[in-house]
C-alpha cells in the first residue's frame, strides 16, 4: 500500500517562541540557516510522497511566498486553512480529509527534526500492512507528550496525551501513517479533551480499542521536538554536524589576515574581514559583513547582517542584523532587524524590548 500523500503542519502560534514567532511562522525559522519546514517537505519527498498539503493559519501567506507549489521539490504542494479556528492536531488532518480522500497518508508535525530517514517506517507499515504505523523516541519528559501503554507481553495497548504520571519514557512523535479512511472514522468517534481539542493520542487510543492493526517502531537516532527556543538551538547545532563537508562553499571575499577552521559556508556577496576567527561548522549566509570578531561552532548567520568587536557561538542569528559591541553572545537566538551595539557611556544600558522578550545580562 504505497503511500503518495502527506499532511504537514504549518499553522500554530508558537507563543513559548516568542518574540521570534510575532513576525515570523514557526516553520519558517532558519535551522543551518534553512526554513525548518523545508527539512520535513525533504524526508517527506525522500520515503516517496508526491502530494503535500500544508496547513496555515488563517490570513497568513508567508509559507505560500517561501515554499511555493513544491516544484522546487518534484512534488506538488497544496495550503488550507484550519477550519473554525485552532481545535488540536487531530483537527487538523480532518480539515485535510477532501485532499486525501481514499487513499493512505502520512501527517508529519514539521517542527519535529530527525536525522535519519522515514524509508524503514514506511517498509514496515507497507510489509506489515498496518492500519496505523506510529514512532515513539525515549525523551527525558514525556509528560509533554502522548505517552504509549504497553501490556505485561509488550503489546502496545493504548496512548495517553500528556499523562501526569507517564508509564514509561516513550513519547509519541510528530510522525504518523494511516491507512484509507481509518483516521476520519476514528475522528468522528472522539470528543475534545479536557484541554478543549481533538488530540491525536484520542486517535490511537481509538484505533487500538477497536483491534485496528496499529504498528510502531522507534526511532533509535536523533529526534526533536522544537517546542522551546532551546530546542531550536540543539536542533540547528545537531543539523550542522551532521552536514556533508562539501555543503560549505566560501564564495565570499575573504580576507588574508581572516583565520577560518573547520567547516564553513562563506555566501555569495559576504565579506570577512581582517581579525575575524571562525571554527565551524559555521553557515554566514550572503551579503553579511564581519569584522574583528570570534564566530564559534554551531552558530548561523543570516543574510544581510553585519557582525563586529562581539563573541558569538552556539547561536541562530536571522537576517538583516547587525552586532557591534564587544559582547559574549552564546546560545541564543537573534530575531530579524535586531540591532546590539555599544553605547558611549560607561555603565549604561539603552534598550527597546518588544512584547515577550527575554534578555540576560
Amino acid at each position: 500500500m504505497k503511500i503518495r500523500k502527506a499532511i504537514l503542519t504549518g499553522g500554530g502560534r508558537a507563543t513559548r517562541l516568542r518574540p521570534i514567532t510575532t513576525t515570523i511562522n514557526k516553520h519558517l525559522i532558519p535551522l543551518a540557516n534553512k526554513p525548518m519546514i523545508f527539512y520535513a517537505i525533504e524526508k517527506a519527498v525522500e520515503a516517496g510522497i508526491e502530494e503535500i498539503f500544508i496547513n496555515t493559519n488563517p490570513g497568513e501567506d508567508q509559507l505560500q511566498k517561501h515554499i511555493g507549489d513544491g516544484g522546487h521539490w518534484g512534488i506538488e504542494i497544496k495550503f488550507f486553512e484550519q477550519e473554525s479556528g485552532p481545535q488540536g492536531i487531530a483537527h487538523v488532518v480532518k480539515c485535510a480529509e477532501k485532499f486525501i480522500g481514499d487513499e493512505p497518508f502520512m501527517f508529519y508535525l514539521s517542527d519535529n527534526i530527525i536525522l535519519g530517514s522515514l524509508k524503514s517506517i514506511f517498509e514496515k507499515f507497507q510489509k506489515e500492512d498496518a492500519d496505523c504505523m506510529l514512532a515513539f523516541a525515549k525523551v527525558p519528559d514525556p509528560e509533554r507528550f502522548g505517552v504509549p501503554v504497553f501490556n505485561e507481553q509488550g503489546e502496545l495497548i493504548d496512548v495517553v496525551e500528556k499523562p501526569i504520571n507517564p508509564p514509561n519514557n516513550f513519547a509519541q512523535t510528530g510522525i504518523y501513517l494511516y491507512g484509507p479512511k481509518l483516521f476520519f472514522r476514528a475522528f468522528d468517534k472522539i470528543e475534545k479533551s479536557g484541554r478543549g481539542e481533538y488530540e491525536i493520542s484520542s486517535i490511537h487510543s481509538y484505533l487500538l480499542k477497536t483491534k485496528q492493526k496499529v504498528s510502531y517502531q522507534e526511532i533509535t537516532g536523533w529526534w526533536k521536538d522544537t517546542g522551546k527556543p532551546d530546542d531550536l538551538v540543539i536542533a540547528s547545532a545537531l543539523l550542522l554536524d551532521e552536514m556533508r563537508a562539501d555543503s560549505f562553499k566560501r564564495e565570499g571575499a575573504i580576507s588574508s589576515e581572516a583565520k577560518l577552521r573547520g567547516n564553513v559556508h562563506i555566501g555569495l556577496g559576504t565579506t570577512i574581514g581582517g581579525g575575524v576567527v571562525i571554527n565551524g561548522p559555521v553557515i554566514i549566509g550572503e551579503n553579511c559583513t564581519l569584522e574583528n570578531c570570534f564566530i564559534g561552532p554551531h552558530t548561523t548567520i543570516g543574510a544581510g547582517c553585519s557582525i563586529r568587536n562581539a563573541t558569538i557561538s552556539d547561536c541562530i542569528i536571522l537576517g538583516n542584523s547587525a552586532i557591534d559591541c564587544p559582547l559574549k553572545i552564546t546560545n541564543s537566538i537573534v530575531g530579524e532587524r535586531v540591532t546590539l551595539k555599544k553605547n558611549g557611556e560607561n555603565g549604561v544600558h539603552r534598550m527597546i524590548i518588544g512584547d515577550h522578550a527575554w534578555i540576560e545580562v
